[in-house]
């Protein structure tokens, strides 16, 4: 599989990444309102952050190439060749 850089995924990558911000931001609150408040903060935190890494990857067009990466090692026995 080879990489190819997608305009669409780049913005779609930068509103992930600005919609995981605007939630580290605001874990706290989000945290009191929603979940167990204080001893959920970190969890919270951690789910933000998660985002982040992903709108990274889908950013830079990576995720199709990693999930291709996986897929094709799990289920490799599965093609005909």
């Amino acid at each position: 599989m080879e990489y190819e850089f997608s305009t669409a995924w780049f913005f779609m990558g930068l509103l992930i990444i600005i919609a995981g911000a605007i939630f580290l931001r605001f874990h706290q609150w989000v945290a009191d309102n929603l979940g167990g408040g204080i001893g959920s903060y970190d969890h919270y935190k951690l789910g933000a952050i998660v985002v982040i890494g992903f709108g990274l990857l889908a950013m830079v067009n990576l995720h199709t190439f990693l999930l291709g990466l996986v897929l094709g090692g799990l289920f490799s026995g599965l093609t005909n060749n």
